[in-house]
């Protein structure tokens, strides 16, 4: 199982065996079958649309439903699950072969048939998210397997579209710059039209609920999990944008799901591949974690996602916050007053796996206080394990019913009792629109940043530095762009009127790449340069270092953390993008170039590389034209 994406692909394969239309309201309520329409028919009028609450079943409805499902139907509920192939009823055989190795099922409509998820998760590398017709076409058929069962319900289908360098669902869609740069854009406005125009796309695929926004601080630089995925270092400046993108999301139909309570931005452990523990006081906890979550929970946000840490300091039995009840019950569900869903990380990361075995992990959860379980290594050890619990009494009926209620509660309130299916053909009325676009590339020019212009190198000049070496890093495209960055800057810039050529180095160039970059440098008027997490040691430090030594006039673009300025100090120029997605590193050749002001600001402080008890740029900086 893998829980990180890679690119996707563009589908060439027509989704089949009724996923290819948006069945009527009327087959809808037909599927529902039995109890479940009897419910809910009456209770949602046609044309009910988005979170009118009051027009969506009450808890009355909701409680006599519940009622009358099974245990395993109960026990469904409360998954997440993962499923490979871009149908739900006839997906590519590699993909049937994936799912009968990890799920023991062939296909979507099987897994929802065989365990009643409530919920399916999308990836890239699933081969969930190809484009957004077959997208939509997925959904549909997810909805329609699950609706014509008895007693059906609809699905609650997520994603991570964090947008930056993390998004599922990619081109032709709109990708957006992620957390960090909207923090360095400064507007709060922004951030939440940039979770506005997401939620409407995903929301147009039949994807409900998003895993965004990130609620971490990101105040140790050496995180290497959160970093630019956090809005930044400030606590009362990130809660303002998390309350900001929430309100976006949620005012497209779409839950968002702040995360990683109880806050994972002070980490140098990633919990994908291991255990973190944040060594944060209660009162440091206090200040620097919680503001975003208080915030979140204040803005309504409908999902708060645990993170798989251990935080001595608010539960010190080790235990990971995900299977922690202080944490969970004690401090998010009393003190902080959330009553809405709890859902976990991928209980595939090893940050939940290290103290107990996958059987017990969501039994645990559960008693601490999840509701939804996301992505389990297993699903049948998984699934079997929480049936047993509740069998043998170790959880309480009553207690499950309390997780089933609210899920139920959230998938009422994103309409889904009302109309869960996609309409494909408005898909390309919604999804990647011209104004969307539009909107991204003048986000994105608002939050590049200005660090370092000496000489007033920059904007670079057509009649004085006209020919530009474009050379640098290409980490992996993020998910649905062009890619990659070397290229599709020095094609920013040829668009822009300058003749540039691309050379790829790599995140870490050998000596023979250095010489030869340093080799297509000469002649040139300027050498722009992209950089992805220099550290002291880094190959890409020495190859900045050689550039600078030829003469040539030297502009660095750090396409993911701001704190590669630090050890960059003979450049002409530095510019901080945030990320690498097309979108970010076109706006950045509009700023190189003077077609657009820098305006971002830096939401992190920069401190010295030779003394990190020295700020080198605080939090606020940023240079203009």
């Amino acid at each position: 199982m893998r829980d990180s994406s890679t690119g996707s692909t563009t589908s060439t394969t027509a989704s089949r065996a009724g996923n290819t239309t948006r069945p009527s309201r009327r087959t809808v309520l037909a599927a529902t079958a039995g109890l479940t329409a009897a419910h809910f028919a009456q209770a949602v009028p046609a044309h009910a649309a988005g979170r009118s609450g009051s027009r969506w079943p009450d808890d009355r409805k909701l409680r006599a439903l519940i009622s009358r499902m099974t245990p395993e139907e109960k026990v469904g509920q409360l998954f997440v699950m993962r499923v490979y192939g871009h149908s739900a009823t006839a997906p590519d055989q590699a993909d049937i072969d994936a799912n009968l190795d990890e799920i023991g099922v062939r296909t979507a409509e099987e897994l929802i048939a065989k365990y009643r998820v409530g919920g399916i998760i999308y990836f890239v590398w699933a081969h969930n998210t190809r484009d957004p017709h077959q997208i939509a076409n997925l959904s549909n058929g997810i909805q329609k397997a699950s609706l014509a069962l008895p007693r059906g319900l609809p699905v609650l289908i997520s994603t991570d579209q964090e947008h930056g360098i993390v998004a599922r669902v990619g081109r032709p869609a709109t990708l957006l710059p992620g957390a960090m740069a909207l923090a360095a854009g400064g507007s709060r406005g922004d951030a939440r039209r940039a979770a506005r125009i997401s939620g409407t796309e995903l929301r147009a695929l039949g994807i409900r609920q998003d895993y965004a926004p990130v609620a971490d601080v990101n105040v140790d630089p050496a995180n290497p999990v959160i970093g630019v995925r956090s809005f930044g270092a400030d606590p009362q400046a990130v809660a303002e944008f998390v309350a900001a993108q929430v309100k976006g999301y949620e005012g497209a139909g779409v839950a968002a799901a702040a995360k990683h309570f109880p806050g994972h931005g002070d980490t140098e452990t990633d919990s994908h591949v291991d255990f973190p523990v944040i060594h944060h006081s209660r009162d440091e906890w206090t200040r620097l974690d919680a503001p975003p979550f208080r915030a979140a929970v204040r803005a309504g946000v409908d999902t708060i996602m645990t993170g798989h840490i251990a935080v001595p300091a608010l539960d010190p039995s080790g235990d990971p916050a995900t299977l922690s009840r202080p944490i969970l019950t004690g401090i998010l569900r009393e003190e902080l007053g959330y009553d809405g869903v709890v859902i976990t990380d991928s209980l595939g990361m090893e940050g939940v796996r290290q103290k107990y075995g996958d059987d017990r992990v969501p039994v645990l959860a559960l008693k601490a206080g999840a509701d939804q379980l996301c992505n389990p290594p297993s699903l049948d050890i998984a699934w079997n394990a929480v049936l047993q619990a509740v069998r043998e009494g170790e959880l309480t009926e009553a207690r499950l019913d309390e997780s089933v209620l609210r899920i139920l509660r959230l998938k009422s309130r994103l309409g889904l009792f009302g109309n869960p299916y996609a309409d494909v053909t408005g898909v390309d009325r919604v999804v990647g629109t011209p104004r969307h676009l539009a909107a991204a590339d003048r986000i994105a020019e608002r939050t590049t940043t200005l660090l370092v212009n000496e000489r007033r190198l920059l904007p670079l000049s057509r009649r004085t530095h006209r020919n530009v070496l474009v050379v640098g890093a290409d980490p992996a495209s993020p998910s649905g762009t062009t890619g990659p960055p070397t290229t599709v800057l020095a094609g920013a810039l040829a668009e822009l009127g300058f003749t540039a050529t691309a050379l790829s180095t790599g995140t870490a160039p050998s000596a023979a790449v250095v010489d030869r970059a340093v080799a297509a440098a000469e002649g040139r008027d300027a050498v722009v340069v992209t950089t992805y997490n220099v550290t002291a040691s880094s190959a890409q430090k020495t190859l900045v270092e050689r550039l600078v030594a030829t003469g040539v006039p030297v502009v660095a673009v750090a396409v993911r953390n701001p704190y590669d300025v630090a050890h960059l100090p003979g450049v002409g120029a530095l510019l901080a993008s945030y990320s690498w997605t097309d979108v970010e590193v076109r706006a950045a050749a509009r700023v190189l170039t003077g077609r657009a002001k820098p305006r971002g600001r830096l939401p992190v402080p920069v401190q010295r590389a030779d003394d990190p008890a020295q700020v080198l740029y605080p939090i606020g900086y940023g240079l203009t034209y």
